[in-house]
């Protein structure tokens, strides 16, 4: 192959038909185009906010083969993978963590692939030239590291054979094991289990009127309710809120048959919210937000309803975000997720690797201690 590397700063300079070739296949809805042109045409993900874009695609005598959501950050906020640790020692130590390169995509995390290859590629070869062109970038902008966040599995394992360190941690989610419906997920719990989310779940909807809308059913005004919930929560929790409304214009204008957004009304007023974006085999919550304060109403929204809605799809997993131990009791069970670092610095590097090769024995660990004993599950 006679691979040639590009940089563009936005998707948009990719296109969309272009950058669909690689992402469509894929069934991930965040690697498509819409979701981060959204994410870069709307403000929020920019170079005033710390997210230049840097996607690299990869041509074989002038044949799209490869491509690689790529950005320069000028911090870690947003990427769901803590790395403040490193940026600090290495500060004190004299070194300029910032800026950096990160393969991920903005605000978001969930798994898939970073690495995307045409049909019929040769897969390691088009892997190795995206992996080269990122480091080269890397080495020629003088930045401190790459980072991959959250690979899908056998990308992470790729990799590391490539000699990146390898980061593990974990996350809540989801599966069907054949349950039918809510009731047949339901029987799989514990008698305690099921009592405990039959009561929240009537004490969450009482005196509310909860509808899943999706496709040309979400209006603006409905758009506006959401957003007043998203800065309402990213207010409290956050203190800044990454995402700008046009953000949530844009993905319902371009992506609104691949979102359900659950709408909780109180006599015909919006009074909370849970996004979720509609993969091929998977329903992904994301932002969620209320005005009310009501007990358990967060698990309906967020975990309930898209327990039900997955199931209503054929979707044979729901995931619910990061972190989050109290999932654990609502069936999500914890799973291992990735990412994987290059880091310029020997001194670092050593630092690093050190570091992870026990925090993967102790993520791990912890894992075996979740499903053994905080399984809702009568048999796991």
């Amino acid at each position: 192959m006679s691979l040639t590397a590009r940089v563009h700063s936005t998707v948009a300079d990719v296109g969309r038909e272009t950058w669909d070739a690689l992402a469509a296949p894929t069934g991930d809805p965040f690697l498509s185009f819409d979701f981060l042109d959204a994410c870069e045409a709307s403000g929020s993900a920019v170079p005033g906010q710390g997210w230049a874009g840097r996607h690299l695609t990869l041509e074989d005598d002038g044949r799209l083969v490869g491509a690689m959501p790529l950005w320069l950050k000028g911090h870690s906020q947003g990427e769901y993978v803590f790395d403040h640790s490193w940026a600090d020692a290495f500060q004190r130590a004299g070194g300029d963590y910032y800026p950096k390169l990160l393969s991920a995509v903005p605000f978001t995390p969930v798994s898939g692939p970073r690495l995307l290859v045409a049909p019929g590629e040769d897969v390691d070869a088009v892997r190795a030239g995206l992996l080269q062109a990122a480091i080269g970038l890397a080495e020629r902008l003088d930045v401190s590291s790459l980072h991959v966040n959250f690979p899908s599995t056998d990308q992470w394992d790729w990799l590391g054979s490539a000699g990146l360190l390898k980061r593990q941690d974990l996350q809540y989610i989801w599966r069907d094991r054949g349950y039918g419906d809510f009731e047949g997920f339901l029987a799989a719990l514990s008698s305690g289990r099921r009592k405990s989310i039959r009561r929240e779940r009537r004490e969450a909807q009482d005196g509310l009127d909860i509808r899943i809308l999706t496709g040309s059913e979400i209006q603006s005004e409905h758009w506006d309710a959401f957003f007043a919930f998203y800065l309402d929560t990213g207010g409290r929790k956050w203190g800044r809120p990454y995402l700008t409304r046009d953000f949530f214009r844009r993905v319902g204008e371009t992506m609104a048959d691949r979102i359900a957004l659950v709408m909780a009304f109180d006599d015909e007023a919006p009074a909370a919210g849970a996004l979720n974006f509609i993969g091929r085999d998977a329903l992904y919550g994301r932002q969620w937000g209320a005005l009310v304060d009501k007990p358990f109403l967060h698990f309906e929204l967020c975990y309930y309803r898209a327990i039900e809605l997955a199931l209503d799809l054929g979707l044979g997993r729901v995931e619910a975000g990061a972190q989050g131990e109290h999932k654990l009791g609502r069936g999500y069970l914890p799973e291992p997720v990735h990412s994987a670092h290059w880091i310029a610095h020997p001194g670092l590097r050593r630092a690093v690797a050190d570091h992870l090769e026990g925090e993967r024995a102790a993520v791990d660990a912890e894992i075996s201690m979740l499903r053994r004993e905080g399984s809702p599950y009568r048999e796991t």
